[in-house]
């Protein structure tokens, strides 16, 4: 029974972890219709700029926590938001276009190779900002609360800012479609890139509080953006209430299996779960297939 709760408790929690990614994924989808492959990337340097700002660690930083939160996720919203912008302008003429596939591609390959060339191969340990709390005889980490509350705040905050804010519901338009919104006189690429940065800004809060379970190095970034597409394709690409609802369960899953077989087992199981749910509902558990008058 103790066991079952501490897997409970670690599950939900990089469950949450895989949300936000795939919340982050969600928010430049429905806005460019691109998926963004260097988001793991995003998150590892959320996590490295932390480590090497983050008072008392094991880095050189000595700023105060809410300045090194602040300047973290303002540096990673500013990369992302670099990288939107350099990704979008070979689609000048429409979404349908394939060229966000190599760029983002690209762009992930330069992001890894410059953290390589900043902080090596290894797995950066970071200082846990919450501490620990006892179950079963042993030490849970609050981490794994907070990045659950973190993932609950971030959905409602974005379903609040597309529906109360003229610019977010103008992300919304673009969501619904693309062509309609640009006939209609909207601004796209200011909006497109603006979603860049809300999926940067996701990430770098994201990998703050997360720093100390994520595992901050280069080698885990592909894991993160693959297990975030997962739950995002699971939920519904596009719809963050299915993330947030599939990216607990998910999560939970993987670390049922990660106990009883081993680690080396969550790879097929990941796979397997995207090509069953692929084979039944291809739009997600949570997605609706949609209609486009033409």
């Amino acid at each position: 029974m103790d066991e079952a709760v501490i897997i409970l408790i670690r599950g939900i929690g990089s469950g949450a972890v895989y949300t936000l990614v795939a919340m982050s994924l969600n928010v430049i989808y429905n806005a460019t219709g691109v998926l963004n492959f260097a988001q793991g990337q995003l998150l590892v340097v959320a996590g490295v700029f932390t480590y090497l700002w983050y008072p008392d660690s094991s880095g050189t930083g000595s700023l105060p926590w809410i300045a090194v939160l602040l300047a973290v996720t303002l540096v990673v919203t500013l990369v992302a938001a670099l990288q939107g912008w350099l990704t979008l302008l070979p689609m000048r003429s429409g979404s349908d276009q394939h060229s966000w596939i190599v760029t983002t591609i690209a762009a992930s390959i330069v992001i890894g190779a410059v953290m390589i060339f900043v902080i090596g191969p290894r797995t950066l340990a970071l200082k846990n900002p919450f501490g620990f709390f006892p179950l079963a005889g042993t030490q849970v980490p609050y981490v794994y609360l907070a990045i659950s509350v973190l993932a609950v705040v971030v959905h409602l905050a974005l379903r609040w800012f597309q529906r109360r804010y003229l610019v977010g519901l103008a992300l919304n338009a673009l969501s619904q479609d693309l062509d309609a919104a640009r006939t209609a006189g909207i601004s796209t690429l200011p909006l497109q890139v603006l979603s860049f940065a809300i999926a940067g800004a996701i990430l770098g809060l994201t990998g703050y509080l997360g720093g100390h379970v994520i595992g901050v190095a280069e080698s885990n970034a592909l894991h993160y953006v693959i297990f975030g597409f997962i739950v995002a394709v699971v939920g519904g690409l596009g719809n963050n209430t299915g993330a947030l609802v599939a990216g607990p369960v998910f999560g939970v899953l993987l670390m049922l299996v990660s106990f009883q077989l081993g680690g080396s087992a969550e790879i097929p199981l990941a796979l397997a779960v995207i090509v069953i749910v692929l084979m039944l509902r291809p739009e997600g558990i949570f997605g609706r297939l949609h209609a486009r008058r033409v």
